[in-house]
């Protein structure tokens, strides 16, 4: 039995007409009109995706083993009932606050057994008893609130599908599965539960378009496309699934209807440019459900988004977006998360701009829960013209994520990720200016007034705050130090290497197992504690231990700039005295990143 894991307030989609334009120069081959295919399709994207949408998703729920939740057996939440109550809260509650998309997932065209039904060709059809009235009337109802409905479809062709290769393709004379198939009936997607699609074969492009067709009738307005891969914890050939991505692309612009297209899961980093090309959004990593008697839990994978979306932050913008998955904060007995958890989810989501799709009972929202998910001053900062943000000094338990925005103002948030109440500092250095600036509390919505040097706040285990804040100070003033200076020590496999994106167009890298990299002449003129800004390249987050002069290591987690040709920057605290002094990056026993250079205020932490 295959079991599925889990996958913006957009502006209005794509006119039919300009989608029907989009069909007619995909068709083209004369490279003029290529070209204004590909401009079309840029505009087409940003305009679907102009900012990061907002909804939510059944997924959540049916796949939860809280009690009562799925009474027929796993998934079986899933009804045509259930989405339409919760269609009618999302409409009461939170659509005045941007939330729009209705999205049913994985089983609407299985039964309780997940056998699945399917048309005379090939395509999922509903389930009778999850959905008697079929899909159209469940978008219909969707579409009568005020809101647009979304589904699910998994990559290729489902193995119940194939019917030994005989059933033939909508619209396509001649063409049957058999041909829209590897002979050898390869598999493909994140469960194997599916053959892969042959695009060398024109019948398969026939049979996309015919999936894409079928949901354009039934009025759908978003596809989540799971088991994506390179990604899906699935890598090769067989889950190389670029081609159906961009088949899929073109089926929805040959129906005329503007349908969001929605990638999932933990896609591969390194096919970025594809899921921009032809998606408009992409899940980042894996399912944030527990499978557990709540939605969430913070161990699952809540937690991991932290070492997991910094990679992929420079990717987001209009037109595609970083999908942290569900945000499921709105009911505090359901979730399985403390108030401080809950309120830390939803930093992060608004933070890093991620779609804001909650997957609770909205028929079950607790206070706190709505405070959290109609606060307006965090959408703004989710669905506002401003960058995501990433954090900017070291991803260690303490740590500090910031964004520096359009107007001059700063989103900052503070995490401690650790078990215990902690203080956590944002240093003002780290964010580029000193002196004072004002602070306004996000979650508080209110201003809390003028802060010197930095802001300092003691929270409990996973807490978070989330501060809007404004600089009246100057810009901070650094002495900057190359890693490949000749000045410098390399000891154990260090060496110099090339790097395009780095200051100087070089960096130190292989510190690893023993390998350091000593700066032999930091000099500053008071002796005190010094936030240290590192610039660095690491393709996933490493560790390395910092010392000066000869004193105590420090290990600092930088997290990941998301491949090895690019350099992101994180600050670090080092104590210095007075005139001359060493600073050393040691690998100790593992692996760390590659040093692009440093840069020293040129005064201590006050």
């Amino acid at each position: 039995m295959w079991s599925p894991p889990k996958s913006r307030m957009t502006a209005r989609g794509l006119t039919a007409a300009v989608a029907l334009a989009l069909c007619a120069g995909l068709a083209t081959s004369a490279p003029a009109a290529a070209d204004n295919t590909h401009a079309t399709l840029a505009a087409a994207h940003t305009k679907l995706a102009a900012k990061p949408y907002m909804g939510w998703s059944s997924w959540s729920m049916q796949s939860s083993k809280y009690p009562g939740l799925n009474p027929n057996g796993d998934y079986s939440w899933l009804t045509e009932a259930n989405v339409l109550k919760q269609t009618d809260a999302l409409a009461a509650k939170l659509k005045k606050y941007g939330y729009n998309y209705v999205n049913i997932d994985a089983g609407w065209w299985r039964d309780w057994t997940w056998k699945p039904e399917f048309d005379k060709y090939a395509r999922q059809t509903n389930d009778p008893v999850r959905f008697p009235r079929g899909m159209k009337a469940v978008a219909d109802h969707i579409h009568a609130k005020g809101l647009k409905a979304g589904i699910y479809l998994p990559v290729g062709l489902e193995k119940e599908a194939y019917n030994e290769g005989k059933s033939p393709i909508w619209h396509a004379p001649g063409c049957t599965t058999a041909d829209i198939v590897y002979s050898d009936l390869r598999t493909t997607n994140g469960w194997d539960s599916a053959y892969k699609l042959n695009f060398a074969n024109p019948c398969t492009q026939k049979f996309v378009d015919s999936q894409a067709q079928s949901l354009a009738d039934w009025g759908y307005d978003f596809l989540k496309f799971d088991g994506v891969g390179p990604g899906s914890f699935k890598t090769g050939e067989n889950y190389d699934n670029v081609a159906d991505v961009a088949a899929w692309q073109k089926a929805i612009a040959r129906t005329g209807r503007p349908i969001h297209l929605e990638l999932s899961w933990s896609l591969a980093i390194d096919h970025v440019a594809d899921w921009k090309k032809y998606s408009q959004g992409w899940r980042v990593d894996t399912d944030v459900e527990c499978y557990c008697e709540s939605l969430v839990s913070w161990e699952n994978s809540l937690n991991d988004r932290f070492d997991d979306t910094p990679g992929w932050t420079r990717h987001a913008g209009p037109g595609g977006w970083n999908d942290l998955d569900s945000l499921d904060v709105g009911s505090g007995a359901m979730d399985g998360l403390t108030k401080a958890e809950r309120q830390t989810y939803a930093t992060l989501w608004s933070i890093a701009k991620s779609p804001l799709y909650t997957g609770d009972d909205l028929t079950k929202l607790d206070d706190y829960g709505i405070s959290l998910l109609t606060n307006r001053e965090a959408l703004a900062i989710d669905q506002g013209p401003n960058p995501p943000a990433r954090p900017v000094t070291a991803a260690d338990p303490q740590q500090v994520w910031a964004a520096k925005n359009h107007d001059g103002t700063y989103t900052v948030a503070l995490f401690n990720l650790g078990e215990s109440p902690a203080s956590v500092t944002a240093d003002y250095s780290a964010l580029g200016f000193t002196g004072s600036a004002s602070v306004r509390d996000v979650w508080a919505k209110r201003g809390i007034g003028v802060r010197a040097d930095h802001i300092t706040e003691k929270l409990p285990a996973h807490g978070s705050r989330l501060f809007t804040v404004t600089p009246h100070g100057t810009t901070v003033r650094t002495t900057g130090y190359e890693a490949e200076s000749a000045r410098n020590t390399l000891g154990g496999n260090a060496s110099i290497a090339d790097c395009a994106a780095c200051s100087g167009g070089k960096k130190v890298g292989n510190l690893y197992t023993g390998g350091t990299l000593r700066f032999n002449d930091v000099k500053v003129d008071r002796a005190g504690t010094y936030l240290l800004r590192v610039s660095y390249v690491s393709g996933d987050p490493r560790s390395v231990n910092v010392y000066a002069n000869s004193g105590t290591a420090t290990a600092h987690k930088f997290a990941s700039t998301g491949d090895w040709g690019t350099a992101e920057t994180a600050s670090i605290p080092v104590t210095l005295k007075a005139g001359t002094n060493t600073v050393t990056f040691d690998s100790g026993s593992g692996y760390a990143p590659d040093i692009d250079r440093i840069d020293v205020p040129r005064s201590p932490r006050r």
